[in-house]
């Protein structure tokens, strides 16, 4: 089995778990890309086992189940690690019981609170922490509110870095741009919880007792996905049907262990072998 570049990939065959990345690598919005269900299905075939992990804060697992089970994907709750739970982990063990404010969806309000975690939507004097996410039902208000609370002596992060999340017609801002958006007005830049940094694929491997070296992450961003494997010590493939483009590769520092068009020609791969 070889790559875009005829690059060995037979490592693949033996890989116990593939943690995948949603927009521009399994589908596009609401479009599933040609070859996705082949790809899932000959993981299984092989022995394997994938588990979906997607900076996509904007919606919860719920959400995210009742999404890729109405493009025909098999799935439940136990195959998605999101930005969200990662986010809620990292809120629980490093600031335990403080009070968030939350610029974010109602999914992520929700999917925090019902984790345990105190968390308000408006102005509030006890919260300690500011928290955004990819917001998609932002409003002038909520950005003046945010901007009000990192006035003030609060710790301040982010659910993902991603500066675009891609749609039908291209690309609509991320939680990177707006992080961006709200820097230029308050001077401040959050920590960021999702990839690129190692703490999702570090949770998924401790709770399946999966070494690193029997995983590979399969993404279309460098700065995210493929940054991500290099953070954790993971195998990676790039996709080439969402952001990242072959000239990006060869400018960016960070390499994929792996290049494929998409994950239908992968799926090709593991037949063929």
């Amino acid at each position: 089995m070889t790559d875009k570049f005829e690059k060995n990939a037979d490592a693949l065959l033996s890989k116990k778990l593939y943690l995948l990345d949603m927009d521009g690598t399994i589908y596009n919005e609401d479009q599933i890309f040609e070859g996705t269900l082949d790809f899932l299905a000959q993981i299984e075939k092989n022995g394997g086992r994938y588990m979906f992990i997607t900076n996509n804060s904007s919606k919860s697992v719920e959400d995210y189940v009742k999404k890729v089970n109405a493009m025909g994907i098999c799935a439940d709750a136990s195959h998605f690690f999101t930005s969200s739970q990662a986010t809620a982990f990292y809120l629980k063990e490093n600031y335990p019981g403080q009070t968030v404010y939350c610029m974010g969806t109602r999914s992520l309000v929700r999917e925090l609170s019902e984790s345990g975690i105190p968390v308000v939507t408006e102005v509030d004097d006890s919260a300690t922490v500011v928290l955004i996410g990819f917001d998609t039902e932002n409003t002038s208000e909520k950005i003046r509110n945010t901007c009000i609370m990192l006035g003030r002596d609060v710790a301040y992060l982010a659910t993902n870095p991603d500066l675009v999340c891609p749609v039908s017609f291209g690309y609509i801002p991320d939680c990177g741009s707006m992080s961006i958006m709200l820097k230029n007005a308050t001077g401040k830049t959050p920590f960021f919880i999702g990839k690129p940094e190692p703490i999702m694929v570090q949770c998924v491997l401790k709770k399946l007792s999966i070494r690193a070296e029997d995983t590979v992450i399969v993404g279309d961003r460098l700065y995210t996905d493929i940054a991500t494997g290099k953070n954790a010590g993971v195998d990676t493939i790039c996709v080439l049907s969402g952001e990242a483009t072959l000239q990006d590769i060869e400018d960016g520092t960070v390499k994929p262990t792996w290049i494929f068009d998409s994950v239908k020609e992968v799926a090709e791969g593991l037949k063929q072998a």
